[in-house]
């Protein structure tokens, strides 16, 4: 191992070890300095349980992925979904800094039209696939500053309609979404990519 590797996993431990017992122990000791033993308990097992329930979160983040939550966010696209469907795919997967998140809906042919009309409908949309770069790919020239920009364009195999809105601060993530409805198949697919 490098001396950069040893650098990070040290940073990592901290910050996901080190800092949250820091401030429980900060949590007990000093009510306890105080003379109030029972308030240092007290706060210990409501930070403990607060530890505990982020830590599940994290962890079961993917099974309590609810319908509501994905027709929410494909709705934020001005997609709508009338009919009942089905959640057949759902994924995340996260690093500092980074976070992709994907799942696949199988929605009713009627949504499916309603889709592809309200994207073929949209102001700029092409079918022409040689002038089309994904903003997942393109070369912005401002990813932390700038107005948001929707794409909306077709495949061979899809209808696609894309979000990419800056951050609005240097240094942080851009929001990238992508919505991507078969041609082939009645299904949905949603990617987001901060």
């Amino acid at each position: 191992m490098d001396i950069d590797s040893l650098l990070l996993m040290f940073l990592f431990i901290l910050a996901f070890i080190g800092i949250p017992v820091g401030i429980g122990l900060l949590l007990y000791f000093i009510p306890k300095k105080l003379g109030y033993p029972k308030i240092a308990k007290y706060l210990i097992i409501l930070y403990g349980i607060f530890v505990l329930t982020m830590v599940f979160y994290t962890m079961f983040s993917d099974e309590l992925f609810s319908k509501n939550s994905a027709k929410e966010l494909v709705e934020e696209q001005n997609i709508q979904l009338k009919d009942d469907f089905e959640l057949l795919t759902n994924k995340s997967m996260s690093a500092i800094g980074d976070y992709y998140h994907t799942f696949t809906l199988s929605i009713s042919p009627q949504d499916k039209q309603e889709a592809i009309t309200r994207i073929k409908n949209s102001d700029n949309f092409t079918s022409n696939t040689d002038s089309i770069d994904t903003f997942m790919y393109q070369k912005v020239q401002n990813r932390y500053f700038g107005k948001k920009i929707i794409q909306n364009y077709e495949t061979e195999s899809s209808f696609v309609r894309e979000y990419f809105e800056p951050s609005g601060r240097e240094g942080y993530a851009a929001t990238f979404r992508r919505i991507s409805i078969s041609k082939i198949n009645n299904e949905l697919q949603f990617e987001d990519i901060d």
